[in-house]
């Protein structure tokens, strides 16, 4: 069993409290969540980071900045990580749990190639710990980024339920058109997730699900 364990989490900037400033502690429990959920990967012997972005490949010489987003965090590296894969690289770093090799994917594919990307991880040979960023809908309140829309909750309820079921087949099936049209921005790399679910028999943990500034977050932990 390649992927002997995996974790979802969020990629907010404001997770970084240097991002949030004055309003870093309201986060205080998701931060917490992400970091308990990336313990769960400490045994793999490679730690794989997949977010949303055009799809590449980085390892582990690759860098973030914070800067776009007010904040002087800067870790310099021969190419730049898009957001969800540089929030991912700074958990990790926060974790005292994963300090295992790490390779970074960003994608944005159909659904089919995301599927066929979670079967290809899940007949790897490595033991790999699966590290997953993505959020839910921005458009989850009237103070979402994007106004309030009707199926928003719903949509982020049945994500919900499908990570702490390990229903491979729910995510698997996520519209990709209705996802945009909400602004999930995690349906890619659940897809993925849910290939590699197809292949490997884990058990889904639901640690965390809300939307404190009207965008969805949700923490899950496989095993």
């Amino acid at each position: 069993m390649p992927v002997i364990a995996a974790a979802v989490c969020p990629h907010p900037p404001l997770l970084v409290p240097e991002v949030a400033s004055g309003a870093a502690p309201e986060l205080d429990d998701l931060r917490a969540a992400c970091l308990a959920a990336i313990e769960h990967l400490s045994t793999a012997e490679l730690l794989l980071v997949l977010g949303a972005g055009p799809s590449q490949r980085y390892d582990g010489s690759a860098g973030w900045s914070f800067a776009p987003y007010g904040a002087a965090g800067v870790r310099a590296g021969e190419s730049v990580l898009p957001l969800s894969l540089a929030i991912g690289a700074w958990l990790v770093e926060q974790s005292k749990a994963a300090a295992v090799p790490r390779v970074y994917v960003a994608v944005d594919e159909a659904s089919a190639k995301c599927l066929e990307l979670g079967r290809e991880i899940a007949a790897g040979n490595e033991r790999i710990g699966l590290l997953v960023m993505g959020d839910g809908s921005a458009r989850r309140s009237e103070h979402s980024p994007v106004h309030l829309h009707p199926r928003a909750e719903i949509f982020d309820t049945t994500v919900a339920t499908a990570l702490a079921e390990a229903d491979h087949a729910v995510l698997a099936a996520l519209d990709p058109d209705l996802a945009t049209e909400l602004q999930a921005a995690g349906r890619a790399p659940w897809q993925v997730l849910a290939g590699v679910l197809q292949q490997t028999p884990l058990t889904g943990t639901l640690s965390y699900h809300a939307a404190p500034y009207g965008v969805g977050y949700f923490v899950a932990t496989f095993t």
